[in-house]
């Protein structure tokens, strides 16, 4: 039996910096096609202007050639800005790349600094909040997002818990290698990088909150590490077969080129992916450190390509150890499913039938969308806390 809680659109232009040179198309060949003649290719070059390596990720200064001119709205300080101040950066994860100097996937050209893999140790950007000497919480946010999605949850568990929000890599202020660089993505290396993160941030037995499509690296790294689970909270995880699919928003940049364009509008790859899931209504002032990755640097974009390229091939299998895995008789960590019935993109089909059969306690947050922390993060604190608190104190 489920338990609920309880309880103008952006418009601006932007320009693309980099060059197509189309060769002419003899008025002969059709673009629909009609079954007759020969298909010829349609050839694509890009040029560098000047005697300098064209790089793709440039400094937001000079511009950058697959996001948004100059990068930033202003020289102000910006709410992104304000966020980083709250933070730090934490090193985990050793790089495997090859030291090889990262280009692009499309033309070949040299990346910035931003999409290079790290010399030694990745950096990961996370936000603290709470005594370190209180139970640690690990909140993981989920696909498309960062860690500022659980900007109001922090203070709310910082009252009795040592609260900690970070950035995957590939999104927000973390580390984004360029894929084939030294991380490619996958299920398997989230788990691994995450283990290694965790290891630097905290001490003794922690608490997770996951949410979304990365529940199950989540849930894959508490079944490897089911002693230092003290709880795991799942927020609109991927339970069943309806969802072992990528939504259209997403699965749109899986797509060769098409994909590598959008994921360079910010509109695209932060807005619409934020505001197609659910029932939000998200602040300008929010809504601008959500496209600071892709306005200041095309790594962002091309790390989302490939977490959707993976997702789109894997995500079956993806859902279907997850459900092996929750539902075995050797899995001991308490869990707690939590979902906001309002959600877009995961039916709610099947998942209060996944939880009986699982055992596994159910919350209904009727007014949130897939993305719970953002758009019920007051509420979805104080529901963590009482969880946590709950099982620590054995009420």
């Amino acid at each position: 039996m489920a338990t609920q809680a309880n309880t103008p659109s952006l418009c601006y232009t932007h320009k693309l910096q980099f060059f197509l040179h189309i060769n002419p198309i003899p008025s002969s060949i059709s673009l629909v096609g009609n079954g007759r003649g020969q298909k010829k290719p349609l050839n694509l070059s890009c040029s560098s202007f000047g005697d300098d390596d064209y790089y793709i990720d440039a400094d937001y200064q000079a511009g950058d050639g697959f996001s948004f001119s100059g990068g930033k709205y202003s020289g102000e300080p910006s709410p992104s800005d304000e966020w980083f101040k709250q933070g730090k950066i934490v090193k985990a994860y050793t790089s495997l790349g090859s030291g090889e100097k990262a280009k692009d996937p499309i033309f070949g050209l040299a990346m910035g600094a931003d999409s290079q893999a790290a010399a030694d140790v990745f950096r990961w950007f996370c936000v603290e909040s709470g005594s370190a000497d209180n139970p640690s919480v690990i909140l993981i946010h989920g696909l498309p997002s960062q860690a500022y999605s659980y900007r109001k949850v922090l203070p709310i568990l910082s009252k009795a818990y040592h609260a900690i929000a970070f950035d995957w890599l590939g999104f927000g202020f973390s580390d984004k290698p360029q894929p084939k660089y030294g991380f490619d993505y996958t299920l398997n290396e989230y788990v691994t990088s995450l283990e290694s993160f965790i290891n630097e941030v905290a001490v003794g037995k922690v608490s997770l909150v996951v949410q979304g499509y990365f529940a199950p690296a989540a849930v894959k790294y508490a079944s490897i590490h089911q002693e230092k689970i003290d709880n795991i909270i799942l927020l609109n995880p991927p339970l069943t077969a309806k969802h072992a699919n990528l939504p259209s928003t997403m699965s749109v940049f899986s797509n060769f080129l098409l994909g590598e364009i959008f994921s360079q509008d910010p509109l695209r790859a932060s807005d619409k992916t934020l505001t197609s899931c659910g029932p939000y209504k998200i602040k300008e002032d929010d809504a601008m450190v959500y496209r600071n990755p892709y306005l200041t640097s095309g790594a962002a974009g091309f790390a989302l390509n490939a977490i959707s390229r993976d997702m789109k091939k894997e995500l079956k299998k993806y859902v279907e150890e997850m459900r092996t895995i929750l539902t075995d008789e050797n899995w001991k960590v308490p869990t707690t499913i939590c979902w906001g019935k309002r959600d877009r993109w995961l039916t709610y089909d099947g998942v209060e039938d996944f939880c009986k059969d699982s055992k596994h306690k159910l919350i209904e947050i009727p007014m949130a969308g897939h993305h719970v922390q953002e758009d019920r993060g007051d509420e979805l604190g104080q529901i963590i806390y009482d969880i946590i608190r709950k099982k620590r104190f054995g009420l």
